[in-house]
């Protein structure tokens, strides 16, 4: 089983930028799909972005081409993957949470098949 742990996350200005990390370790890291999550206040838990463990990727209607996903696989134990946001707006504020489908080659931007979530990190986005 994987362990997740999310960064990056923190206060920004909108039409500002941040980078989001999920740091993928633990056996077959890197064949685990990650799937990016955001969850507002008072809100469920949507699906941003994913990618699955050969680097094919997804992107839920929340991203609306602002947000891009990548990763970098050290070896088959770690990985890292990455949530880039641009021009980042109000209603981006959320926890964001990264989560772990094993063996993905396409993965979901729903979280019913993620079996392993990290902790999350707050993201606000506010003047």
């Amino acid at each position: 089983q994987v362990h997740l742990v999310e960064s990056g996350g923190g206060l920004v200005q909108p039409g500002e930028s941040l980078r989001l990390s999920c740091l993928v370790s633990g056996s077959e890291a890197g064949y685990h799909g990650i799937g990016w999550f955001r969850q507002a206040p008072g809100k469920s838990r949507e699906g941003i972005s994913c990618i699955g463990y050969t680097g094919k990727t997804f992107d839920g209607e929340p991203a609306k081409g602002r947000f891009t996903i990548s990763r970098d696989d050290s070896d088959n134990n770690q990985s890292t993957v990455y949530l880039q946001i641009t021009n980042a707006q109000p209603e981006d504020t959320g926890v964001y949470y990264c989560a772990g489908q094993p063996a993905a080659v396409l993965c979901a931007i729903v979280p019913g098949p993620y079996d392993t979530w990290g902790q999350g990190t707050q993201v606000t986005v506010s003047s």
